[in-house]
């Protein structure tokens, strides 16, 4: 099954993590998508409780994970051939870890989309 990361392109941060992950990441056949540009598949996510102002998004077939669990899920089946990326999933592959982690990623989400001028809900 192809796995989906559906992030915030309006944020550089994670702009950066998803471009890493699909270019370095070493998990085969991960697709990126850009949230703030794929309204549809956004606007059904949220439908299902999964916000993009809440956190980044990881489908696999009907598995959704959200968040932190999305980011340590992410983090758990990579194979970084990046220096950055090997440390990132040093951090974030506990979920346990990922969890008091990441909301220090949104808060410099928060920051880095009120810097830009941009809404940290894509819907609003």
């Amino acid at each position: 099954m192809t796995l989906t990361l559906l992030y915030d392109g309006g944020c550089p941060f994670c702009r950066n993590f998803a471009a890493r992950s699909e270019l370095s990441g070493g998990v085969d056949g991960l697709q990126i998508i850009d949230g703030r540009d794929d309204h549809v598949r956004r606007q059904n996510l949220r439908e299902r409780g999964f916000a993009l102002a809440k956190g980044a998004v990881l489908l696999e077939g009907d598995v959704v994970w959200h968040g932190s669990a999305a980011i340590a899920e992410l983090c758990r089946r990579m194979e970084p051939t990046d220096q950055l990326l090997g440390i990132l999933q040093g951090m974030f592959c506990d979920d346990t870890r990922s969890k008091i982690l990441y909301p220090a990623l949104l808060l410099a989400r928060r920051v880095a989309l009120n810097i830009r001028g941009l809404p940290v809900d894509p819907d609003r």
